[in-house]
């Protein structure tokens, strides 16, 4: 059986990557500046969010890695009005919400917003 494990994205600033993430729930162990991968706490089975730097995806794949220009991932709330305060902390932030909360014609609330690299993440919920 095959199944979808991790979530990768790419740092030039861990400090500011971690905090970004730690704005949208994840809880980080205790990791160090000189850390070239960090992963927040994951329960068994699921899906890991893994974080490295520019630098170490660089020197893997021999090239610097590129953000992309869609969704990469999304991520669900449990109330239209927690999508609203996600996206209102991430803008307080200093954040760049591509799309501003709306309510999205397949019926759920929405919204995307940059992390500090250009990874586009969706807040979501059902309405």
């Amino acid at each position: 059986m095959i199944k979808l494990d991790a979530v990768a994205v790419s740092s030039k600033d861990m400090a500011k990557t971690v905090a970004f993430y730690e704005l949208l729930g994840f809880q980080f162990p205790s990791w160090g500046a000189d850390d070239k991968h960090v992963e927040p706490v994951a329960k068994p089975g699921e899906v890991r969010l893994m974080i490295d730097t520019a630098e170490l995806m660089e020197q893997l794949t021999g090239h610097a890695p590129t953000p992309p220009n869609h969704s990469s991932f999304a991520m669900l709330c449990d109330t239209p009005a927690e999508v609203d305060a996600v996206a209102a902390a991430l803008k307080d932030a200093g954040h760049t919400l591509t799309v501003d909360p709306w309510d999205a014609f397949w019926g759920q609330r929405y919204a995307t917003v940059k992390d500090p690299d250009g990874y586009q993440i969706d807040i979501f919920a059902d309405l």
